[in-house]
C-alpha cells in the first residue's frame, strides 16, 4: 500500500509542480526554461509525466481482495461500453483543445520550422460547452467503470480521483489569472456534471495542465 501510494504521490507532485507557471513569483515553468529551451518545456513536462506513469505501472504492487464483481453479461457489456466511452472522451477532448499543443509537439515543430509560437485562443468547442473539464470527466469514467473492482484498483481510482479534483482547482486558479474570459466561463458551464442548456461561443479552449 505504501509503495502504491508513494508512486501516485510522486506522479501527482511532478504533474502539479511542473505545470505551475507562476504569476506573482516565478513558478517551475519559468525556472525550468532557464535550463531547457522554452519550446521544449511542455514536451519535457509530458516526457517526465510519462516516465513516472510508466514507473507507476511497472512497480505497482497488487493488493488482495475484490470489492465488487459483476456477473450479469448485459451489465458487463454496459460497463465496458462506459469504460470505452470515457477513454474516447479523453482522446476527443484532447483534440478539441489541440492535441499536439497539449503534448508539446506543436511548440517544438514550430521552433524547428523557424516560426514563432502562437498562443491558442480561448473558446469552448463541443464538449467544453457542457463541462469545463471533459478530459477529467473521461478519466473519472475510465477509472470507475470496472465490472471487477479489486482493492488495488480501488486504491488507484480513489487516489487518482482525489488528485483530479485538486488538479482541476489548481488549473482553474491559473486559468483565471491567464484568461480574463475564464471567470464568466465558470459561471456558464459546470465543472464536471454536464449541463446541456449552456449557450456560449465555440472555438478552442486553453489548458494549463
Amino acid at each position: 500500500m505504501l509503495i502504491d501510494v508513494g508512486l501516485l504521490a510522486a506522479f501527482a507532485l511532478q504533474h502539479s509542480i511542473m505545470a505551475r507557471p507562476g504569476f506573482k513569483r516565478p513558478g517551475f515553468k519559468r525556472l525550468w526554461t532557464r535550463i531547457v529551451p522554452k519550446p521544449m518545456e511542455r514536451s519535457t513536462f509530458v516526457l517526465a509525466a510519462s516516465l513516472l506513469l510508466g514507473a507507476t505501472v511497472y512497480f505497482w504492487q497488487p493488493l488482495g481482495g475484490v470489492i465488487w464483481q459483476v456477473e450479469n453479461t448485459s451489465a458487463i457489456i454496459a460497463i465496458y461500453t462506459l469504460f470505452v466511452t470515457g477513454w474516447a472522451m479523453v482522446l476527443t477532448a484532447s483534440f478539441l483543445i489541440n492535441h499536439f499543443d497539449l503534448f508539446g509537439l506543436r511548440q517544438v515543430w514550430l521552433y524547428f520550422r523557424g516560426k514563432p509560437y502562437t498562443q491558442l485562443t480561448f473558446g469552448t468547442p463541443w464538449l467544453y460547452r457542457y463541462v469545463r473539464h471533459p478530459l477529467y470527466v473521461g478519466f473519472l469514467i475510465g477509472l470507475w467503470a470496472a465490472p471487477t473492482m479489486t482493492v488495488a484498483h480501488l486504491v488507484f481510482s480513489l487516489l487518482c480521483t482525489g488528485y483530479i479534483f485538486i488538479g482541476a482547482m489548481l488549473e482553474e486558479r491559473d486559468l483565471e489569472k491567464a484568461l480574463p474570459e475564464y471567470k464568466q466561463y465558470k459561471k456558464d458551464v459546470p465543472m464536471f456534471v454536464p449541463r446541456f442548456n449552456s449557450k456560449i461561443n465555440t472555438a478552442v479552449v486553453g489548458e494549463t495542465t
